[in-house]
């Protein structure tokens, strides 16, 4: 018996919530860990470095929270505007929108003929959905969800800051800057291959991107750590 071939795997459903969570991942190891390390390059203390980490979480979270709602709100109010400019233009020159819509259809290669046709025909299927995707590249997959993005962002910020939070719990002081740096690679790197598994992306760029530019980031903070601070190591 013939198998029926595989239909391909698309990821551009995810792209919302995943580009949300990943950021928040990310940051929350991140963040937790450069603030662990430069709190621990200034102190022998492990109070203040727990603290620290601790508040870091509860402030990025809302943060992040808080700044991807505003961001995609803001999005998504922009596309709401454009669909009501569109949905009026639709009702007051339906014939100049159509020949708009054809002309799109011209320049993707079909004939002027069959572009035409093709406008009618979705035209008459859903108008307005026919102009929000192929003129205003508006569709459900990528509509911007404000409340998704953020729950996502918030909660995945502190699923990534609660490693470094452990790690500033358990490690030891005298070698705390160490610890966190060797696990915040560790940590990035794990967040990085999910991130590229569940997108269909690179692995290999993926992990390599996120953990370079984390480096720079935590040898800044523990710098700043050194500078202003007592030496802890």
């Amino acid at each position: 018996m013939k198998q029926q071939p595989q239909l391909e795997e698309h990821y551009i459903n995810r792209s919302g919530w995943l580009r949300a969570a990943v950021l928040g991942a990310n940051d929350g190891i991140l963040s937790t860990s450069s603030l662990v390390i430069g709190i621990a390059a200034a102190t022998d203390l492990r109070s203040p470095i727990v603290l620290a980490a601790l508040a870091g979480i509860v402030a990025g979270a809302f943060s992040m929270a808080a700044g991807e709602y505003v961001s995609v709100s803001s999005q998504s109010d922009i596309e709401s505007a454009d669909l009501k400019r569109e949905k009026k233009e639709l009702e007051t020159m339906p014939d100049i929108e159509l020949g708009e819509l054809a002309r799109i259809y011209e320049g993707r290669g079909l004939q002027p003929a069959l572009a035409l046709e093709v406008a009618k025909a979705l035209t008459a299927h859903d108008a307005l959905e026919a102009h929000a995707k192929d003129e205003l590249g508006i569709n459900e997959i990528t509509q911007a969800k404000p409340l998704q993005a953020a729950l996502a962002s918030g909660a995945s910020f502190i699923s990534g800051g609660l490693l470094p939070l452990l790690v500033a719990f358990f490690a030891p002081v005298k070698s705390m800057v160490l610890f966190e740096y060797g696990c915040a690679i560790l940590f990035l790197a794990v967040a990085g291959m999910v991130a590229a598994r569940a997108g269909g992306s690179n692995v290999v760029k993926s992990v390599v991107r996120v953990c370079f530019w984390g480096t720079l980031a935590m040898a800044a903070t523990a710098l700043v750590g050194y500078l202003f601070g007592v030496h802890a190591i």
